[in-house]
């Protein structure tokens, strides 16, 4: 998995203080790249319905997406903006 690009969402978070932030992906993700980012917070994969989703919970950020899709969306607290430099430093570590 190699992140292709990182583009701002089209669907901002304004008015509640967050920033969105879709990744795009060389290669759809698969249940060994979903697993790889269980650290990053409260994890829930539901990998037993039909489009498996996963969602990792913090204070400062909300991760989620489905497997097979080449994308991914970071929601992080305007405030906490260092922790995405974080979670893309993880997620380059995990290739």
């Amino acid at each position: 998995m190699k992140i292709l690009e990182k583009t701002k969402s089209r669907e901002p978070c304004v008015e509640s203080g967050w920033d969105a932030f879709d990744y795009l992906l060389d290669a759809p993700l698969g249940e060994e790249d979903i697993v790889s980012m269980r650290p990053l917070g409260s994890f829930l994969y539901m990998k037993n319905l039909k489009r498996p989703f996963f969602k990792i919970e913090s204070d400062h950020y909300l991760i989620k997406g489905l497997q097979g899709d080449s994308f991914f969306r970071i929601a992080v607290h305007r405030d906490s903006m260092e922790e995405l430099l974080a979670i893309e430093k993880h997620l380059n570590s995990n290739r």
